[in-house]
């Protein structure tokens, strides 16, 4: 079953709810438990097709929005665009199946899709993940090291950073595919001490040490922002480099807190402390899913709703006219928190 992945899994093999217990008719009239399992698979079809939307149309509109525009290509964009196709590939190859798994009893695809969704969904949330953590560095390279790290931010050695990452992710993530079979999509050896170890290394791997980078990435930096208030420096100079932060701290922050309640679930799952075995329970591990799953579509509502940048790139491409380009090209003048080599292109940040 894809929901009981390497990522996400959150059903047992052999009973997906563990519903049994609050069935209590045995007659010919739907029973409590057959009830309860049209309920999830009705709310979970409609969260999951929402978010799946959502996420695809909000991805691709970055992703549109940056190469249509080649006065925006700098190092944080190639990195933007980067997050936008790791969501974006995660909203394809795991929303559809997980939900999927929801509403069928059993996994439809065979044993080679089975192992080809799990391993995609372990390589594109890494790879997610992986890709804030570049743009944290990326970010505090800008504010604490702006001068000396011009030589180190171009778009060449960002676009090595970014295809060294997949590289890392894509083979590092192999041994996945094999630890999975069908009929439920699970793994193959639940009962055994690898299942713990499993989860524990995922929990560590995507969430713990990322976090950590990120956060004391974002804590030093914030620490320079403060200092360099207090002496010199332009009005616009610091409102820059503080809206730029604000957005990308916003970004982690939202990653962090979605993705908290399933990593947590995933983990004291694997170590048999949780059970969806209560209605309550079955509601926390629904919600704990939605929300972890919502974290593909988010960062392109924080473009759009905090960035002045995106905001002016999109109508530039929703109105494109006679002199469009010109007009977008007076809007889109430099930041003054830009240090790199393509200094005259303003962040989606």
């Amino acid at each position: 079953m894809v929901s009981e992945n390497y990522t996400l899994m959150l059903m047992d093999a052999t009973n997906r709810y563990n519903l049994s217990a609050f069935s209590t008719d045995a007659g010919p009239t739907m029973s409590h438990e057959d009830e309860t399992e049209m309920i999830v698979s009705t709310i979970v079809a409609i969260f999951f097709g929402f978010i799946g939307i959502t996420g695809l149309l909000g991805n691709a509109l970055v992703v549109l929005v940056v190469l249509s525009n080649p006065q925006m290509r700098s190092t944080t964009n190639l990195l933007i665009i980067n997050l936008a196709i790791a969501d974006l590939l995660f909203v394809v190859f795991c929303i559809p199946f997980t939900a999927t798994d929801y509403v069928l009893a059993s996994w439809p695809f065979g044993e080679l899709w089975c192992k080809s969704v799990q391993y995609l969904i372990v390589v594109t949330a890494h790879a997610s993940i992986y890709t804030l953590v570049l743009m944290s560095l990326d970010r505090f390279l800008a504010v604490v090291h702006p001068i000396a790290s011009m030589v180190i931010r171009t778009e060449r050695n960002t676009v090595l950073a970014i295809t060294i990452l997949w590289v890392l992710i894509i083979t590092t993530g192999l041994p996945v595919s094999f630890a999975h079979g069908i009929n439920t999509c699970g793994f193959l050896e639940k009962d055994s001490p690898s299942w713990a170890a499993f989860h524990i290394a995922f929990f560590l791997s995507s969430y713990v040490v990322p976090l950590i980078l990120i956060s004391v990435l974002y804590m030093w930096m914030l620490s320079r922002l403060w200092r360099s208030s207090v002496g010199g420096g332009s009005a616009e100079s610091k409102k820059g480099k503080k809206r730029v932060t604000r957005v990308a701290v916003i970004v982690v922050a939202a990653f962090a807190s979605l993705w908290f309640p399933i990593q947590v679930i995933l983990v004291l799952k694997s170590v048999d402390v949780f059970k969806p075995d209560t209605h309550f329970k079955i509601s926390l591990q629904i919600v704990s899913h939605v929300l972890a799953y919502t974290s593909s579509c988010i960062n392109p509502l924080l473009y759009a709703f905090l960035s002045e940048n995106f905001r002016k790139a999109f109508r530039k491409i929703v109105y494109c006219g006679p002199g469009s380009r010109r007009q977008g090209s007076q809007r889109h003048m430099p930041l003054p928190t830009k240090t790199t080599r393509t200094g005259s292109c303003p962040d989606i940040l």
